[in-house]
């Protein structure tokens, strides 16, 4: 049974990561803010514990209601796809006017607000329709197959997110010493607005 059980949250573990290790408008935002060195702790809990929340309703069997309101994921399209192509205009508008003293400092340390920081993070996962259909539908439909070992496969999914977002978020630092000059801040915020307004523009193409 333990042997079953080991097997069931390594396939889960895999499935996770599998689903989440791509480049995405949410892990671009963990990345720069890891990078920053800002509200890292609280972006990499907020994407966590949002991923473990939704892959247990999805284990739970919440799949179906999902799938009942079609219309509530193309309201979550259209809202999270507008988000995001204005989150990519104002990253390109910081590579075309960057603000002085915008580079990090040698303590890491970058303005903006810690507040703002998490409002963007919980708007970059809860109007994300795709955030749905992996953890509730995909992940809660494979962990299904477990049978009574449905539950060991979802702790495995979300361990795997938790693992991600912990090592983007804080290994993201390692990078801090590249991005010393605000010169490099452009090239970066060049590829988050990149990110954002493709990301964006393909949730409004299919809402």
């Amino acid at each position: 049974m333990t042997h079953g059980i080991t097997t069931a949250a390594l396939a889960g573990f895999g499935t996770g990561l599998s689903l989440i290790v791509a480049i995405g408008a949410q892990n671009a935002f963990v990345l720069r803010q890891g990078v920053r060195r800002h509200a890292v702790l609280a972006v990499v809990a907020i994407c966590a514990l949002s991923d473990a929340l939704l892959i247990a309703l999805g284990v739970a069997g919440v799949g179906a209601f999902v799938t009942a309101w079609p219309a509530a994921l193309t309201a979550v399209g259209l809202a999270g796809g507008a988000f995001l192509v204005c989150y990519g205009v104002l990253a390109a508008r910081r590579v075309l006017r960057p603000v002085p003293g915008a580079a990090l400092t040698a303590e890491g340390a970058a303005s903006g607000s810690a507040r703002r920081a998490v409002l963007t993070c919980l708007a970059m996962t809860w109007l994300n329709p795709h955030v749905y259909l992996d953890t509730v539908l995909l992940v809660g439909s494979l962990a299904a197959d477990r049978g009574d070992l449905r539950w060991a496969f979802g702790i495995g999914a979300g361990l795997a997110s938790l693992t991600w977002f912990a090592g983007l978020g804080y290994g993201a630092r390692l990078l801090s010493g590249l991005l010393a000059r605000p010169s490099a801040w452009r090239v970066m915020d060049g590829l988050v607005a990149a990110t954002m307004v493709t990301m964006g523009g393909l949730l409004l193409a299919r809402a």
